[in-house]
């Protein structure tokens, strides 16, 4: 049976390709297939930077930290562009990726541990790790359940006792659908209540930004996203007011204040990891230069003020201990799956 995630993604793509490459700062308007040709990576040339979704969530933020952080590691003028590239979040781009239909030697697409939880699934299609070239990881997130600035539920207890008395009451909202990173912290929520996570209401957005906006206009009571987008939002003036960090002990920076979860009673954590990967055929000589680029940019002395400007947290891996790493989160969250229920779609894995 075709994998549904996939064949939707593609099917959306078809129709909204040209609307969906939406604008930003700085962003190159050509469609992914201009970028097939073979280039050379240097110094003088621009790179581009694929965000997966929709303007304003985790892949838009991963993009922006790659960029301030290349661009100030290369030398010469050249810039890192942004470019959007709905579907799936991130479905279409792993599979354009891995059958060499996006990409050169300058393009650059984030991923998430989301990402690596739909592949887990199978979700991105029949591709498993080995079917692109994985850079490294810049920065750590963690999870958050936030509400509206005027919500009733004033902390998480207040939320799980609602959920507790009619889960379908408190419509949660995020990016993807059942299965996704952000349906797995909601159903995690819902069962810390007592209730049974088939008798949530998931709204599936394509991204953080999309849901976060849906939040804050009322249209779903809970946000089970992540830290960095909750906080770009509330900054951006979005009235929104996070209920807890799915960490294990509190945050530094601006959330210092937000209790975690796990003080609160409720032992749900959730530690997302942002990076960078490059599709199939990219020569090897591109793939050294851009580890060695983004190994030297995440060792400035810049970069730790770099992460806290866009409310990110130091965890980063290249080389053997990113692909080791790579390798554990496919075996735990497969198994993780597997224990929440969630259907695992035929990969090569």
């Amino acid at each position: 049976m075709q994998n549904p995630w996939l064949a939707a993604s593609r099917q959306d793509a078809a129709c909204k390709t040209r609307r969906a490459l939406l604008t930003a700062i700085p962003v190159l308007a050509t469609s992914p297939s201009a970028f097939t040709q073979v280039l050379d990576p240097g110094v003088n040339k621009n790179a581009v930077c694929i965000a997966p979704a929709k303007l304003g969530g985790g892949f838009d933020l991963t993009c922006r930290l790659a960029a301030k952080a290349l661009d100030g590691a290369r030398s010469g003028d050249a810039k890192t562009l942004i470019q959007y590239l709905p579907g799936g979040i991130g479905a279409l781009a792993y599979d354009k990726a891995a059958t060499q239909q996006l990409g050169d030697e300058r393009t650059l697409i984030a991923f998430s541990s989301g990402s690596l939880l739909n592949i887990a699934q199978g979700r991105f299609g029949p591709h498993s790790i080995a079917s692109v070239n994985w850079l490294g990881v810049l920065a750590a997130d963690y999870g958050v359940v936030a509400v509206r600035a005027d919500s009733p539920y004033r902390s998480l207890d207040d939320l799980l006792r609602a959920i507790r008395a009619n889960p379908a009451a408190i419509p949660f909202g995020a990016g993807g659908t059942v299965g996704s990173q952000d349906w797995i912290k909601a159903a995690r929520l819902v069962r810390a209540a007592g209730r049974d996570p088939r008798e949530m209401r998931f709204v599936a957005f394509e991204g953080g930004g999309e849901a976060l906006r849906a939040l804050a206009g009322g249209h779903v009571v809970a946000f089970p996203g992540d830290a960095a987008e909750a906080q770009h939002a509330i900054s951006a003036g979005e009235r929104i007011r996070i209920l807890a960090i799915l960490a294990s002990d509190r945050v530094p920076g601006k959330l210092a204040h937000i209790p975690t979860a796990m003080e609160q009673g409720v032992d749900v954590t959730w530690m997302t990891v942002r990076g960078l990967y490059m599709a199939a055929g990219t020569p090897p000589s591109a793939i050294r230069y851009w580890s060695d680029t983004l190994q030297k940019a995440m060792g400035l002395p810049g970069y730790m003020a770099l992460l806290e400007n866009f409310d990110l947290y130091p965890y980063s891996l290249v080389g053997r201990p990113l692909q080791e790493y790579l390798k554990q989160k496919i075996q735990e969250y497969r198994e993780d799956a597997e224990k929440m229920g969630v259907r695992i779609w035929r990969s090569r894995q």
